[in-house]
């Protein structure tokens, strides 16, 4: 069987998560390659987005979401992702049963005694009549009849796990600030969520197993897992594994992949990236050691933004003040340095800001600006 080499998956991972080249994709279009975004930061998306598509304008991704074409909701992981409606609808009763073990093995003890299906239908009635709530909201119409519990995890229950919820705009849209008001998935999408197949070959987790590949492979079966934190999913990759070809990394792991999917050469250059918080360009595997050093994991799930250099995580990265902070994790070449300032100045004028100046000030480089008028 073939050996991929660590760095022949950092280029495959590179290629298809549109950070080797950026495409001319529409919003739902990548936001469907890519299986979702992770999103539970509302503003987070936006530079994820323009990291990989050409042109890109937050309007587009505002329009997505006001027209309903892409959606926030928990779903992978029991996070917040930005999906598209069809996806979103297509998988959440897959994700049903791992959402509900997440949420009440977090809250054990604070759920005990609560019949959940119960509280299902006491939310749903609740929601019945169309109108968009906050969770406090919700849990008032609840608490009577389960006084016990505090409010935070009988909401977190019913939003995150009991009932398919949307979280609707203006929370996600570009530099707003909104609370979350949640609605039923079904109810402001006008369609209903898709019921689970019969099938014991798990027919949604065999298109899981190939979406994920697309975007994420050559892949372990336990990267699949981490990115989607579904259990069964053996049957399907089963039920798919004739249609895939195999590989070993370097430590003997069996990875698997699409036929025809890009494998770029080794060799391949690799631009600078700024990667947002929480990217699914890290977080969607359990073997990271593709795109980020051990040293350094506890960054892709402490919320650090990170900039990619020769496609692997070199710095982390920070704005605010009227001042883009890049930290570097290993000394930067005099190219790479002049690499990253000229993404940084592109990154802070996509912010909608006017860059006054570049420097180099001890380990860190910097980008001073001015917000351009009217931004915020």
């Amino acid at each position: 069987m073939t050996v991929v080499d660590t760095r022949a998956l950092n280029r495959a991972t590179l290629a298809r998560q549109y950070l080797l080249d950026r495409k001319d994709a529409s919003v739902p279009a990548a936001v469907a390659h890519l299986c979702g975004m992770q999103a539970q930061q509302p503003q987070e998306p936006f530079t994820g987005l323009w990291s990989r598509l050409r042109a890109f304008e937050p309007r587009e991704l505002d329009e997505a979401l006001t027209g309903r074409q892409v959606v926030r909701t928990h779903l992978m992981r029991r996070t917040v992702h930005l999906v598209t409606a069809d996806d979103a609808l297509a998988w959440r009763a897959r994700h049903d049963t791992m959402l509900r073990q997440r949420v009440i093995a977090t809250y054990r003890r604070e759920l005990a005694g609560v019949d959940p299906d119960e509280v299902a239908a006491a939310g749903r009635a609740v929601m019945a009549d169309r109108q968009p709530r906050t969770m406090t909201e919700l849990v008032q119409g609840l608490e009577d009849r389960w006084p016990t519990p505090p409010r935070r995890v009988l909401g977190e229950l019913l939003v995150a796990a009991l009932i398919p919820m949307a979280q609707l705009p203006p929370r996600g849209l570009w530099h707003a600030t909104a609370g979350v008001r949640n609605l039923p998935l079904a109810t402001w999408l006008g369609r209903d969520i898709a019921e689970l197949p019969r099938d014991e070959s798990d027919p949604v987790g065999q298109q899981l197993v190939r979406r994920y590949l697309a975007a994420y492979g050559p892949a372990g079966t336990a990267d699949i897992r981490a990115w989607c934190g579904l259990a069964g999913l053996p049957a399907a990759v089963r039920a798919v594994r004739e249609e895939l070809i195999s590989f070993r990394d370097e430590r003997g792991r069996e990875l698997l992949d699409l036929p025809d999917a890009p494998r770029p050469h080794p060799d391949t250059p690799a631009p600078v990236r700024f990667l947002p918080a929480f990217d699914n360009a890290i977080l969607g595997y359990h073997d990271r050691a593709r795109i980020i050093d051990d040293a350094h994991l506890g960054l892709s799930v402490a919320g650090q933004r990170v900039v990619l250099v020769d496609g692997r995580v070199a710095a982390t990265w920070t704005l605010h003040d009227e001042q883009l902070d890049i930290t570097p994790l290993r000394p930067l070449s005099a190219r790479e340095r002049e690499e990253v300032h000229a993404e940084a100045q592109a990154l802070a004028a996509f912010h909608g800001a006017d860059v006054r100046s570049t420097g180099v000030t001890g380990p860190r480089v910097q980008v001073r600006y001015r917000r351009r008028a009217g931004q915020s």
